[in-house]
C-alpha cells in the first residue's frame, strides 16, 4: 500500500479534529462581545478573560496530556479529549441559566483541557506521518479545515447571539430592572441549544474514533528524524531550538488571537455597529485561508518552511504598523490582513521545533502546546495597554512579537542542532 493511501483515512480523521479545534477556538471572537452584554461586564479586560480561560488550559494541561498519550496512546487520548470538551460544553447550560460569567469561564477551561489532549496528539501525528520537510504542507491542509470551521462558527453563532445586539443594548438602557433581567436571561439562553448540539456531536465523534482504524504512532515513528538527535539527552529542555520554538509559538498564538478575537471589539470602538463588526473575524480567517492555500502549493516545492516563516513574520511587522498608522476601516483591514501573515506560522514553527527530537517528540509537542498560553496573556496585555494608549495604538505590541518570530525563522530553529537541514 502506498503512503498516500495508507495515510488518507488518518488525514481525514485528523482533518475533522482540526475542524473541531477551529470551531471552538474561533467561537471566542463572538463570545467576547456576547458575554460582555449578557453578563453585563464592565470592561473589555473582563471580556477578554474568555480567551484567557480557554488558552491557559493548554499550559496547565499540556504536560499531563503527554503523559495520558503515553499511557493510553494517541487514539484513546483523542477520544478522551472529545469527551472532556463535551462536558465543558454542557456546563454552558447552567452557566446560561444562572448568567454566571465565572461558570462560563470554567466551561471554557474544560473545553480547552479537552483541546489540549487533542492538540498534543494531532499536531505531532500530522507532522510525523510523512517527511518532516513537507509537514508544513500537511498542517496547511489541516489549517483549511480549521479556518473554514472558524468562519462557519462566527457566521452561525454570530447570527444566533449578535445579530440584534445593537438593538438589545439600546433597549437595555431604557428598561426597568425587572424587564432588563428578563431580556438578559433571554440573551444568555441563546447558547444552550448550540452548545448542547455540539456536546452530542463531540461524543458521537469520540465513539467514531474509537471504532476507527486510526493507526498508532509508535516510538520508532516518532524517531523519523533521529539522525539529527543528539545522543545523551535526558530532558526536552536540552534542545535549544525547541525552547526557542515554544517562545515563537507563544508570541504567534498571542498575535493570532489578538487579530481574530479583538477585532470585533476594536471595530466597535471605532464606531462600527456590532451587526457589522461581527463579520470582521471572518475577514481575518479568510486571509488565513488564502495563506494556507499558498502554503499547500508552494511548500516544500518552491520554498522551505523557514523561508515561508520569514515572509510571514515580515508581513506581520508591516501590517501591524499599518494598523497603527491608519484609521477607520483601513486600520481594521490591516488587522484582518494579519490573518495572511499568521497563516503559515503554526505550519512552519511546529515542525521546525520538533525536528530531530526522536523519542522526545511527545515531550516537545507538550512544551509547544503549553506555549498556546500566548493566546491567554497577550490579549490581556493589549487590553491594559489600550486603556492608556487607545485601542488602535495598543496594536504596536505586535511588532516585537513578529520580530522575534523572524529571528526564529532565520536562526533560532537551527540553534543546538548538529546538522542544519533547513
Amino acid at each position: 500500500m502506498s503512503d498516500s493511501k495508507k495515510y488518507f483515512m488518518p488525514m481525514i480523521i485528523i482533518g475533522i479534529l482540526f475542524f473541531i479545534y477551529g470551531f471552538f477556538t474561533w467561537l471566542n471572537g463572538t463570545l467576547i462581545p456576547y458575554l460582555k452584554i449578557a453578563c453585563q461586564l464592565e470592561s473589555d479586560f473582563e471580556s477578554f478573560l474568555v480567551a484567557t480561560a480557554f488558552f491557559i488550559a493548554y499550559t496547565v494541561m499540556a504536560i499531563p496530556s503527554s503523559f495520558v498519550h503515553r499511557k493510553i496512546g494517541y487514539k484513546k487520548g483523542m477520544a478522551l479529549g472529545l469527551i472532556i470538551m463535551a462536558l465543558g460544553s454542557l456546563l454552558f447550560i447552567p452557566a446560561a441559566n444562572a448568567r454566571n460569567f465565572n461558570m462560563f469561564l470554567i466551561g471554557l477551561f474544560i473545553i480547552g483541557t479537552g483541546l489540549a489532549l487533542l492538540q498534543t496528539a494531532s499536531n505531532p501525528y500530522i507532522s510525523l506521518i510523512g517527511p518532516i520537510e513537507s509537514a508544513a504542507k500537511r498542517i496547511s491542509i489541516m489549517g483549511i479545515f480549521n479556518k473554514c470551521a472558524g468562519i462557519l462558527a462566527g457566521l452561525v453563532f454570530g447570527y444566533i447571539a449578535l445579530s440584534d445586539a445593537d438593538g438589545i443594548e439600546a433597549k437595555l438602557a431604557a428598561l426597568d430592572a425587572a424587564a432588563k433581567q428578563e431580556m438578559l436571561q433571554e440573551l444568555a439562553s441563546r447558547v444552550i441549544l448550540p452548545y448542547t448540539i455540539m456536546a452530542v456531536i463531540l461524543v458521537a465523534f469520540a465513539i467514531c474514533i474509537m471504532l476507527s482504524s486510526l493507526p498508532e504512532l509508535k516510538e520508532e515513528d516518532d524517531d523519523m528524524s533521529s539522525q539529527n538527535t543528539i545522543s545523551g539527552k535526558t530532558s526536552i529542555l536540552q534542545f535549544p531550538h525547541v525552547v526557542l520554538g515554544a517562545l515563537a509559538i507563544f508570541l504567534y498564538v498571542g498575535v493570532e488571537v489578538m487579530a481574530g478575537d479583538t477585532i470585533i471589539s476594536y471595530g466597535k470602538s471605532l464606531g462600527f455597529e456590532l451587526s457589522k463588526a461581527r463579520f470582521f473575524t471572518q475577514i481575518t480567517l479568510f486571509f488565513m485561508l488564502v495563506g494556507y492555500v499558498i502554503g499547500i502549493f508552494t511548500i516544500p516545492k518552491y520554498f522551505s518552511q523557514s523561508f515561508a516563516l520569514r515572509v510571514c513574520a515580515i508581513l506581520g511587522v508591516i501590517f501591524s504598523f499599518g494598523a497603527v498608522v491608519t484609521n477607520g476601516f483601513t486600520s481594521v483591514l490591516f488587522i484582518a490582513s494579519l490573518g495572511l501573515a499568521n497563516s503559515l506560522m503554526w505550519p512552519a514553527i511546529f515542525p521546525l521545533a520538533i525536528d530531530g527530537l526522536g523519542r522526545f517528540t511527545k515531550s516537545g509537542s507538550a512544551l509547544l502546546i503549553m506555549a498556546l498560553a500566548g493566546g491567554a496573556i497577550l490579549p490581556l496585555l493589549y487590553s491594559k495597554l489600550s486603556e492608556s494608549t487607545g485601542t488602535r495604538l495598543a496594536y504596536i505590541i505586535m511588532v516585537p512579537c513578529y520580530l522575534y518570530i523572524l529571528y526564529f525563522a532565520v536562526k533560532g530553529h537551527k540553534v543546538g542542532k548538529p546538522i542544519a537541514k533547513h
